[in-house]
């Protein structure tokens, strides 16, 4: 069966999975405070904790077995090559936004999207500390705490925008002229995608090292209420591929979205 067929049972298991594992995290979670959680440090320099090894564990033993011919990728796991030949693939963030979760940030998620061919088919970002569940099905729609979401077609730039950028791009783009209403960036990226298919954001800016298993999820909540997220190209993103690495992203309303690329090329800092 292919996933574009998933029963209603089986949606509302993926679901209910991904939720499960939002439980699991908010053990270990202390609003306004440093985490229970031990903290440990990649190579790379950022953050992971015990919470983030113990959901991906839930999540990986439970979504291989809803789907037990996909591959297999997430920030938490060793990289298995053979997810390349695959016709789907789970791609998994346990918990995107880990430095916020780890200081006590409420704003961060679990993030899970089926893919195939390399676009997400079906997809669940749950913010367990906002009671915030987006759920989206490839041309079905995409919902938030069960209620449909729908962007307003915007297509001008203007001063009233909502942009969630970080403050040195902010800067630099209103430095360059252009004058929108620049808010705190969210911690967790998904997050930040997700709050321009709600309505809270008009439009948010990633500017770089960003991964598929930050966002795929949320590309296809965005793409059902009928927004873009898309690369310095003004094209869609493509997952599974070897380097899972992305550039410059925009996420916007669908006909906004050239000029809100235009605006953020004038700044000089989004490359940094």
């Amino acid at each position: 069966m292919a996933s574009f067929d998933l029963d209603p049972g089986q949606q509302d298991r993926f679901s209910a999975i991904v939720r499960d594992a939002g439980a699991i995290a908010l053990r270990y979670f202390k609003p306004g405070d440093q985490t229970g959680a031990k903290v440990t440090w990649k190579g790379d320099g950022s953050p992971v904790t015990e919470a983030d090894y113990a959901v991906n564990a839930y999540l990986e033993t439970n979504l291989r077995a809803l789907w037990p011919e996909a591959a297999w990728l997430s920030e938490e796991s060793a990289d298995d090559p053979a997810r390349l030949q695959a016709r789907q693939v789970i791609i998994v963030d346990p918990i995107d936004g880990t430095r916020g979760f780890a200081r006590g940030d409420r704003n961060w998620c679990v993030s899970v999207a089926l893919v195939e061919a390399g676009r997400p088919v079906r997809a669940v970002v749950h913010a367990p500390a906002n009671a915030e569940t987006f759920v989206a099905q490839a041309g079905r729609g995409a919902w938030l705490n069960g209620k449909p979401l729908s962007i307003p077609d915007c297509d001008e730039l203007h001063p009233n925008l909502r942009v969630s950028a970080p403050t040195h791009v902010a800067r630099e783009i209103r430095d360059a002229g252009v004058v929108l209403d620049f808010r705190p960036k969210i911690p967790s990226l998904a997050l930040r995608i997700t709050a321009v298919a709600s309505g809270t954001y008009d439009c948010c800016l990633a500017t770089r090292d960003s991964n598929d298993w930050d966002l795929a999820a949320a590309d296809l909540v965005l793409q059902e209420a009928g927004g873009l997220l898309a690369g310095a190209d003004g094209q869609s993103l493509v997952y599974n591929r070897s380097e899972t690495c992305h550039g410059l992203l925009t996420a916007t309303a669908r006909a906004l979205q050239p000029k809100f690329l235009e605006a953020v090329l004038r700044a000089d800092a989004w490359h940094r």
